[in-house]
């Protein structure tokens, strides 16, 4: 068997382990966001053609727009299930290499390829029948209605390919090969990019598709990936590979990736339900609120993306480390993991606020689209102060999961939006709330402001129960 190069027994500093793991996720986590900016670039600027004096023709644009934005939601919420292997795979990848035990790591890696497959086959039949119920519960006019569900149908079809590729590349990471993952990404995004213009304009025997011709690039894209993921797999990579009888079910084993990943999974399932709640709170101010929230989200990502690559590479980290039962340098690990996270994330922060008219404009070059940017640049801007707690949240939350401690993350996503996001954006974008028999009282009726104020209370509080939970150091014991 190949050995696998463990990250512990590498005699360098530490922030260059860390930045070692964290560039190649960096370079992935901004293709797979400049592949959303440019579908959503591409939507919204794709006026239909006569547009211009039209006001029918105009508002079908924004409500695609508006429907994309919801769509950025719920193929989140899809993708809540690919924590359900992709967690428990890298906390438990990572401690068997830590500990010396490479064959388990093996083991690990096969049953996690097996899960997946089975959660994507039972699931894909249960999102095509639940789709149109979940539109209709946040709120969607009938053409933004039509276009989320036509743009979202593909995407599904596809669902077991996605968790597939994320599984496997989550078994790489915790091996420590951050590179594979961003090479697959590359490719997707080349790929992707092409895909989506020629489905959505039409190209040689490719008919135009219009709006829902992007969802075609993506799931095509990602299918290719899923593959190959699949073709490294079974040739070996860093000691792990796919092999006939290791892919039979082994319930011990899936056991332990279950006790790591129901949690993880459960918190963001919690936390896309909630921030589906939210956004038919969003919804309900209307297409272009919509629409703004939805741009200025995709703007936003690239603050959070960055920070997601820190907190990758410090879980990975922490995993291998306490593996080899090194719990003190599992701690250095995650402090400088946050410390790289919130300096970048404090600097996308700068950018945001200084250039939120440019950025909000690029979604957005058409006349009847000035509100969107009238709309978004004042939230943009907000949100850039919240940089260092949402750095704090991302870190942290990568840390725990290395760890195996995925129970506490739960707690803080209840916490953060039952006690302050949703109650606070009802009050703040509503004109007035109705307690019933108990009587009504008067909203600040703010708009998407109020809204994304709201959220902004939430990220604050959350990045204080993350910093806490991590300096009391319980989650450095957690047995996997």
């Amino acid at each position: 068997m190949t050995e696998i190069p463990s990250l512990v027994s590498q005699n360098r500093p530490l922030w260059v382990k860390l930045v070692s793991l964290a560039w190649p996720v960096l370079v992935q986590q901004f293709l797979i966001l400049f592949v959303g900016l440019f579908d959503q670039g591409l939507v919204g600027g794709h006026a239909p053609i006569n547009s211009e004096n039209n006001p029918a023709l105009q508002s079908k644009h924004i409500a695609q727009q508006a429907a994309l934005s919801n769509a950025i939601y719920l193929v989140w919420f899809l993708s809540s299930l690919s924590s359900l292997a992709a967690v428990g795979a890298t906390a438990l990848v990572a401690r068997f290499i830590g500990a010396g035990e490479p064959r388990q790591a093996e083991r690990v890696t096969n049953q996690t390829i097996l899960l997946a497959v089975l959660i994507g086959v039972v699931s894909t039949p249960i999102a095509l029948w639940g789709l149109p119920h979940l539109l209709g519960l946040l709120g969607l006019s009938d053409d933004a209605f039509s276009a989320a569900e036509q743009f979202l149908q593909p995407i599904i079809w596809v669902l077991t390919a996605e968790l597939v590729m994320v599984a496997g590349i989550a078994c790489l990471v915790g091996a420590g090969d951050t590179k594979t993952g961003t090479i697959i990404r590359c490719g997707i995004a080349l790929i992707n990019i092409p895909l989506a213009w020629s489905f959505m304009n039409g190209l040689g025997p490719i008919p135009a598709f219009d709006f829902v011709g992007v969802a075609y690039g993506t799931s095509l894209s990602t299918s290719l990936g899923s593959l190959a993921v699949l073709l490294i797999l079974i040739r070996g990579r860093y000691g792990l590979k796919l092999r006939r009888r290791d892919l039979r079910p082994d319930l011990v084993l899936l056991t332990r990736l279950l006790r790591i990943s129901i949690p993880a999974s459960f918190d963001t399932l919690s936390n896309c339900i909630c921030q589906m709640w939210f956004l038919s709170l969003v919804n309900a101010l209307g297409q272009v609120a919509i629409t703004a929230h939805g741009n200025a989200l995709r703007i936003e990502a690239m603050g959070f993306l960055s920070g997601q690559a820190f907190a990758t590479a410090a879980g990975t980290l922490v995993g291998q480390f306490l593996g080899a039962r090194r719990p003190d340098m599992a701690r250095k690990a995650a402090w400088v993991g946050f410390s790289f996270g919130v300096s970048f994330m404090s600097l996308m922060g700068m950018i945001f606020y200084t250039f939120a008219p440019n950025l909000m404009s690029l979604f957005n070059p058409y006349d009847h689209q000035i509100q969107v940017v009238q709309t978004g640049v004042p939230v943009l801007r907000l949100v850039a102060f919240a940089m260092p707690p949402l750095a704090g949240i991302i870190v942290f939350t990568g840390v725990l999961r290395g760890a195996g401690d995925t129970r506490y993350p739960i707690l803080v996503t209840w916490i953060g939006y039952l006690g302050f996001r949703i109650p606070l954006a009802y009050y703040l974008t509503r004109e007035s709330l109705s307690f019933g028999e108990w009587g009504t009282i008067p909203g600040a009726n703010l708009g998407l402001i109020g809204a994304w104020l709201a959220m902004f209370a939430d990220l604050f509080v959350r990045g204080a129960l993350f910093f806490i939970r991590f300096l009391k150091g319980k989650w450095a014991l957690v047995k996997v």
